[in-house]
């Protein structure tokens, strides 16, 4: 194979940016094979833009049409784990969007198929692992820089929704549409990137609101505590309602600490001695002196870098690399496999929201399953009384 042909399952916004980056050949390697929307409309638009490229109605039909070597799935979120289990099954390289899936459950199924197929390549778009600023942090921690993790801290709120985007479909911001709210549709990235670098943590405890200052059914204010077992703890917030919003990840360490401003600004600063030593040593007239400001660069260094990425370099690069792989050029950066942990999280989350307690990891996954279907009736019987 010298082309990998890719089929979009799924021509919404992001799959028609997909289609977008392979006919301007953005992708090395990498050329638009077929479509398939169920949308009578996005059949129009793929004629009109693609005429020369095979529409599908039925992604089964395109899986078995032989114009496609692999596909990417840009559907509702509960069709991720099924449709990259059939292409799986039918020898198709699969490249599966965030999240996995919705349940733990289903995510697991895909990653067992995947696993008994070892010579397809199986990828998860998520796209901030090629972030050279997040590879510089995951590097930093990886190499003991700033020792062991200590505590964690994400606030990230830079995502303001009107009402008029969650009324923009009627399976937008539903249960039984997305699966949720900002957890499953907004913060997946940040979740991944959280976990891919701290690590997961055992308990998490949540304070969720749903439907804050919006009319929907769905989380749209999340504040997440949580417990990684040795000491360490961590708070992630998020919400969409915050119309000027802030993007800060801090995660200190005994020998240091590192903070992310907007995604783009990273600063490091890596105590001389760990500070269980500074501590021992610490005098009062010494501790003074640091409270009131003096002192302090006798105590750490700091080191300051600014990234810059241009929109959708990210996502292609995930493209190159996906392409890379099935090539045998180079390792799968972000495997589907991994995709697992930030849906395990989200539905340890929602569940210590719905239960009112905190939540041991791995989760229940039959007591969640439980939980959402009532809400996804509860949603249903609300609709029909309106």
């Amino acid at each position: 194979m010298q082309k990998v042909r890719l089929g979009i399952i799924g021509l919404g916004v992001q799959g028609s940016v997909y289609a977008e980056f392979l006919t301007e050949g953005k992708v090395k390697n990498m050329e638009l094979g077929a479509i398939c929307d169920t949308d009578p409309k996005k059949k129009a638009i793929a004629e009109g833009k693609y005429p020369n490229i095979p529409f599908y109605e039925n992604y089964i039909e395109l899986l078995e049409n032989g114009k496609v070597d692999a596909v990417i799935t840009c559907v509702p979120h509960y069709l991720h784990p099924e449709i990259g289990i059939q292409a799986l099954e039918r020898d198709i390289h699969v490249l599966v969007e965030k999240p996995a899936g919705i349940d733990a459950k289903q995510v697991k199924e895909l990653n067992k198929v995947a696993a008994s197929k070892p010579e397809l390549t199986f990828g998860i778009m998520f796209n901030q692992r090629t972030n050279k600023l997040y590879q510089k942090v995951k590097e930093v921690i990886n190499n003991g820089e700033i020792g062991r993790i200590r505590a964690t801290n994400w606030l990230i709120t830079t995502w303001w929704r009107p009402q008029a985007y969650y009324d923009e479909s009627s399976w937008r911001a539903t249960w039984e549409g997305e699966g949720g709210g900002v957890l499953v549709n907004q913060a997946p990235h940040q979740l991944d990137l959280f976990q891919w670098i701290c690590g997961m943590p055992n308990k998490v405890f949540a304070n969720i609101k749903y439907g804050n200052h919006r009319d929907i059914t769905v989380d749209n204010d999340a504040t997440i505590v949580l417990d990684y077992g040795d000491g360490a703890t961590g708070v992630f917030i998020t919400r969409t309602h915050d119309l000027i919003g802030t993007d800060r990840l801090e995660i200190l360490g005994d020998k240091g600490k590192i903070v992310v401003d907007d995604s783009k600004k990273l600063t490091i600063y890596r105590l001389h001695e760990d500070e269980a030593k500074t501590n021992a040593r610490m005098k009062q007239e010494d501790v003074q002196t640091v409270v009131s400001g003096g002192g302090l660069k006798d105590i750490y260094s700091e080191e300051t870098s600014v990234f810059e990425s241009k929109w959708g370099e990210q996502h292609i690069n995930v493209l190159k690399n996906f392409t890379a792989t099935i090539l045998g050029e180079e390792p799968i950066l972000a495997p589907g496999s991994d995709g697992i942990y930030g849906v395990e999280l989200v539905n340890a989350i929602y569940l210590s929201s719905w239960l009112g307690k905190e939540v041991s990891l791995p989760v229940d996954e039959e007591l969640f399953l439980q939980e959402l279907n009532k809400r996804i009736e509860k949603e249903k019987q609300n609709s029909v009384h309106q």
